[in-house]
């Protein structure tokens, strides 16, 4: 009976051990990257990003928890969240040829007078030269790129299912790109975020030059039209 106390007991001072040992690793794990992702931050470059993303994977709570603590605003967090799963996306998504891709579109980025109705699809440009949408629709849409302008995620999910998008390129306010793009990874989507440069309601801005050098990656030069740098004006 002594015996199979005292085996229970080293058991369970094992088992503490072991847990501790495990906590202070997964904390010091932990600050480490979140130390290599805010010197990212700062040099405007990505250091390890393979390293920071496989630790994202298992400790998010932690490195965010790490982040906020050592004074990282969350919209510096985002942003670079964002950046960081761009740069591990990048080269899958130019391999998918864009007869597989989609772009979904905020209906924030229309113009105010937009005489577009909405429709099961999302909204259906009338091509009214009122905002860049239109322009960018036409050129995108030549390239391959089936386009859509849409109100919420809940379309987006029913356009995926529809169409079946191996590779989508989503764009919105940085919220709405984080969420579409942790949507997307439970989807098994390949998916790249393009943050508007004025958030709001109405009449957002997009950064065309960004939108453009996602879109071509991948894409044969011939098929990219002429007045492509449209996009980029």
């Amino acid at each position: 009976m002594d015996l199979d106390f005292l085996t229970w007991n080293s058991l369970m001072f094992g088992i503490g051990e072991m847990t501790l040992i495990i906590v202070l690793g997964a904390l010091a794990v932990a600050f480490v990257l979140v130390v290599i992702s805010i010197y990212s931050i700062r040099r405007g470059r990505l250091y390890f990003p393979r390293l920071i993303r496989s630790g994202l994977v298992f400790l998010e709570g932690l490195m965010k928890a790490f982040f906020r603590l050592l004074g990282l605003e969350d919209r510096e967090m985002l942003t670079f969240l964002i950046k960081l799963h761009n740069t591990m996306n990048s080269a899958e998504f130019e391999r998918i040829p864009v007869s597989e891709r989609a772009i979904f579109m905020p209906q924030c980025l229309r113009s105010s007078r937009c005489p577009a109705h909405l429709t099961p699809e999302g909204l259906k440009c009338q091509s009214c030269g009122q905002c860049e949408v239109s322009d960018a629709r036409v050129l995108l849409e030549k390239m391959g790129y089936r386009i859509f302008l849409v109100p919420g995620s809940s379309f987006i999910k029913r356009m995926v299912k529809k169409y079946r998008p191996r590779a989508i390129l989503g764009i919105g306010c940085l919220a709405e790109v984080k969420e579409g793009i942790d949507m997307a990874d439970k989807m098994g989507l390949v998916v790249m975020g393009v943050v508007t440069l004025r958030e709001g309601c109405v009449e957002t801005v997009a950064n065309w030059a960004d939108i453009y050098d996602v879109a071509v990656l991948g894409i044969d030069p011939a098929s990219i039209p002429e007045d492509l740098h449209i996009l980029a004006g």
